[in-house]
């Protein structure tokens, strides 16, 4: 798929006061969630349908 979304660094220091702390869970990688998130919305696709680049689909 050739329009993956990845957010820069700038862009994930802007929206880490908005992301959850870790409780005792392992921790997801945002930068992949959130990229992914996006794709979706952007696009209108399924999340089913969604890109397997960005990892397993049930973390979203």
């Amino acid at each position: 798929m050739s329009d993956l979304v990845w957010l820069s660094d700038t862009q994930m220091e802007r929206t880490k006061p908005y992301l959850p702390l870790s409780h005792g869970a392992p921790h997801i990688d945002d930068r992949r969630v959130i990229s992914e998130i996006i794709l979706v919305i952007r696009n209108g696709c399924r999340w089913r349908d969604a890109s397997t680049d960005y990892g397993q689909r049930k973390t979203i």
